[in-house]
């Protein structure tokens, strides 16, 4: 009897051998659900980009070794009491353009609950079958920064990506945080010779459990700037602009709260170097009780 496991990714047939023929250097992006994802700011931001053009499925991940089915149960779709379908959740790499026909590739669904270090191994190899120059993950945490600034990003890489951290920024000093599978996939990659990033944007802490499109605007945009695709965020932007009016809004109803934007905001301009990214500032409140007035207020019961 064979020790061996089966593989843990199937190739769509129609993509035949060699898998990097069909692809000329692709960009991997990389947008797992289950992680730190602060306003939305991945998922929307992938959202976006699927949306951009038409995909193809290059690759699908065994799931059923991957993915505890009662943490993140299929969808079970019912007629009149009769059950006609069920979806499954799914990884998968899918295949898509930029606006100027550039290749990119984009693995999508959520993060496995098992069998890390397989994962990442299997990720390797696809990336060096379909010939990817250069994997970039995104993500977004909330900050001590204010609504009323750019959004900023911050970036990880392993040891053999270091050149690519000075084109966003970093966090300075050392610190230990819980991992993420993106963390896994930048050291398993960066052994591997692969290129890679990982993207994170800093969301105001009081809009967090909230869309926050200017954090997905950013990180199209610092994908954009790093491995020279082409997107356009304007959607994003005016979205954006939208959700800052309404931020307005309710934040000048609140002497306390608009205090708490002008501490952050001087607080920002008068850093040099790398704020901290985590620390609100001395007697700053924690932004929960904004953040649950905004909510009640974005959904309408503040009117």
């Amino acid at each position: 009897m064979s020790d061996e496991r089966p593989p843990l990714y199937r190739v769509d047939p129609a993509w035949g051998e060699p898998l990097h023929e069909r692809v000329a250097t692709p960009v991997l992006v990389v947008a797992l659900e289950g992680w730190v994802d602060a306003g939305l700011g991945a998922s929307t931001a992938i959202a976006e980009l699927l949306g951009a053009s038409p995909t193809a499925e290059v690759a699908t991940f065994d799931t059923e070794s991957l993915i505890d089915q009662r943490a993140r149960r299929p969808i079970a779709r019912l007629v009149d009491g009769v059950t006609v379908d069920l979806t499954w959740p799914a990884i998968r790499v899918l295949a898509g353009k930029d606006r100027i026909g550039a290749d990119l590739l984009y693995l999508t669904g959520p993060e496995p609950d098992f069998h890390w270090r397989s994962f990442t191994a299997a990720v390797v190899e696809l990336v060096k079958r379909l010939g990817v120059r250069t994997v970039v993950g995104l993500g977004a945490f909330p900050a001590p920064t204010p609504h009323t600034r750019p959004v900023r990003l911050a970036s990880t890489v392993p040891p053999q990506s270091a050149d690519l951290i000075g084109r966003v920024g970093f966090v300075q000093g050392t610190i230990e945080v819980p991992a993420g599978v993106q963390a896994a996939l930048e050291v398993a990659l960066g052994e591997a010779g692969v290129p890679v990033i990982g993207l994170w944007a800093r969301v105001p802490h009081y809009v967090a459990a909230m869309p926050f499109p200017e954090a997905s605007a950013a990180l199209i945009e610092g994908m954009c700037a790093i491995t020279g695709i082409v997107f356009d965020t304007s959607s994003l932007r005016a979205a954006g602009e939208a959700s800052r009016r309404q931020v307005d809004e309710l934040i000048a109803g609140n002497a306390e709260h608009a205090d708490m934007v002008r501490r952050l905001e001087s607080s920002i301009d008068s850093e040099e170097g790398e704020p901290d990214p985590f620390g609100l500032p001395d007697g700053m409140p924690s932004g929960d009780e904004i953040a649950a007035e905004l909510e009640q207020f974005l959904r309408g019961e503040g009117s």
